[in-house]
């Protein structure tokens, strides 16, 4: 078409606004595909800069808050530049230290805060236990505060405070008339948030009866506790406890007492080796180990190396080590490894000289226990009251029975004793107790000797007694009722010794014996001795339960860990 001349006036499609998009429905136009991105670019960059406002906000805020932590540097993990400061052992507070500085390292007992500005924490050393506050005021920050009511229970810290006497008196802890007022906690080591026992609860006695409550065992309040196998699988926290801590000193102060008087009666300790080529005391109960190329045994007793030893001039020995058995009994008082403690000793004209000895022995032992013990005694009785009411026997000086006197006893409180008194067997372990009964009630002890077991009941090396064969120079110990030692006169000439092991069906010349009767038959002066076991004297001095209570990391043929 020509141009008319006039001017051009495009189509409605061809105006911008209809080329960017179709109109929408009702007359409105959608917003291009530009518009959007810009605006989606728009909201993106605001959002950054309110999250940069945010954050440059809390940043201002942790510094005004740390710029007001009066307490910086007075709380949180122990600096390496903290200087060393003496410590206090939290047992040796007393009313002496008010108004005094003290540092202190202990485990948390518990922690609680009371409220922003008061925290509590108790602190507990080898059982002992003392309250400590925290308070905001001038230097101490409500950081401060805040921290040190959440440290982890069993965690290790050291404490700087001032001891004050509180108000009331603090019925929770050990130390009830004082307790410290902080001015530094620092954690030495921090306990994991989820122990798998609380050392409150092993703190708690033993229930009164066996009562179960859907599967779970309540002590005489009602209150669940935990039971001895768990204690045991958790032994480490088990130990941390007030009576473990108690009995554990008194198992230490028995040997240490042990090794005082032998000594000072001149006897020589010696270690023998706990390693053998043979079963050489004869029976089953060995532990048989791989040695190399061959088969060793885990020796029973140190029996036979003590009168080796004797043989070879030592005239009094004595050793303390472990003793193993490999019996399966699953008994209060068994083990299958328990600390021995044995002597061995020349005596001149009888064997009751050596007897005499050995229960001096005990009687100081148990004498001396009473009486440099008794602080950890009458913390054991607060869970086992048996603890504090062992009886010693009069004038010190102990009592003893012949065997036969005991069975006589017993058949007079109507016990069937009839195949002891036939020599067919030894007294069973309810005689045993039973008889501990009688003589408590008859002699007012709970320790007591019987001398002249059967010649039936007792080992190859025991000397039988020359004006009744029937019987033996042989002798027990007994605390309440239980055996606690074995001993007896040995054998000392070596033709004697050899009908003896015919007797008891051994065979003399087999490799086993060679070394133990060659020392017999270099000549062999008479002597006597006894082994004990450590964790039974400590067991039934306290009164307690079972012997795993009285023994550091038992084994028993259930038990090989931890």
């Amino acid at each position: 078409m020509a141009d008319s001349g006039l001017p051009h006036r495009p189509k409605p499609e061809e105006t911008p606004e209809a080329s960017a998009a179709p109109a929408a429905e009702g007359g409105a136009a959608a917003p291009s595909k530009n518009a959007l991105k810009k605006a989606a670019k728009e909201k993106a960059k605001a959002e950054k800069a309110a999250q940069r406002a945010a954050q440059e906000k809390a940043q201002q805020q942790a510094a005004a808050a740390n710029a007001e932590d009066t307490a910086k540097g007075l709380y949180g993990p122990i600096p390496e530049s903290e200087d060393l400061q003496p410590v206090t052992n939290i047992q040796q507070l007393s009313e002496e230290h008010y108004e005094k500085e003290v540092t202190v390292i202990a485990r948390v007992d518990n922690a609680r805060v009371q409220s922003a500005k008061l925290a509590f924490l108790m602190l507990r050393q080898q059982g002992v236990k003392v309250q400590a506050v925290v308070a905001a005021k001038e230097p101490i920050s409500r950081q401060m505060v805040k921290w040190t009511g959440g440290i982890n229970v069993n965690s290790i810290v050291q404490v700087t405070g001032t001891v004050k006497k509180p108000g009331v008196p603090i019925a929770s802890a050990t130390l009830s008339n004082l307790e410290i007022h902080i001015s530094k906690a620092y954690l030495i080591s921090e306990a994991a948030q989820m122990l798998p026992m609380q050392v409150k609860d092993a703190e708690r006695p033993p229930p009164l009866s066996d009562v179960v409550e859907d599967g779970v065992q309540l002590d005489a309040e009602g209150a669940p506790i935990v039971t001895l196998k768990t204690r045991l699988d958790n032994r480490v926290l088990d130990l941390q406890t007030e009576t473990s801590q108690a009995i554990t000193w008194i198992s230490s102060g028995i040997v240490q007492l042990f090794s005082e008087y032998m000594l000072k009666s001149g006897a020589r300790w010696i270690f023998t080796s706990k390693l053998a080529g043979a079963a050489s005391e004869g029976g089953s109960n060995v532990f048989e180990v791989k040695y190399f190329k061959r088969k060793a045994y885990l020796t029973q007793s140190p029996q036979l190396y003590k009168q080796m030893c004797i043989a070879g001039d030592m005239e009094s020995v004595f050793e303390i080590g472990p003793v193993f058995r490999a019996e399966d009994s699953n008994t209060h008082r068994h083990l299958t490894e328990f600390t021995g403690l044995d002597f061995e000793r020349t005596f001149r004209h009888h064997y009751h000289e050596v007897l005499e000895f050995a229960e001096d022995l005990l009687v100081f032992i148990l004498t001396e226990l009473k009486e440099r013990y008794k602080d950890q005694i009458a913390v054991v009785q607060k869970s086992y009251p048996k603890a504090g009411d062992f009886k010693l026997p009069k004038g010190g000086k102990a009592l003893r029975l012949k065997y036969m006197d005991g069975v006589a006893l017993l058949k007079e409180a109507g016990v069937d004793v009839s195949e002891q008194e036939r020599f067919e067997n030894d007294l069973t372990t309810a005689m045993e107790k039973q008889l501990g009964q009688i003589i408590r009630e008859k002699y007012d002890t709970d320790f007591y000797v019987l001398d002249k077991f059967p010649m039936a009941v007792r080992p190859f090396y025991t000397k039988a007694d020359p004006e009744d064969p029937k019987f033996s120079n042989s002798y027990d110990f007994f605390m309440r009722g239980e055996e606690i030692m074995s001993g007896a006169q040995r054998i000392h000439d070596a033709k004697e010794l050899e009908d003896s092991m015919r007797a008891k069906g051994l065979d003399p010349n087999s490799e086993e014996f060679e070394d133990y009767l060659a020392a017999f038959r270099q000549g062999c002066p008479p002597h006597a001795g006894g082994g004990l076991g450590l964790n039974r004297i400590l067991q039934f001095f306290l009164g307690l339960p079972n012997i795993r209570l009285a023994t550091l990391f038992p084994r028993d043929p259930q038990r090989l860990r931890p």
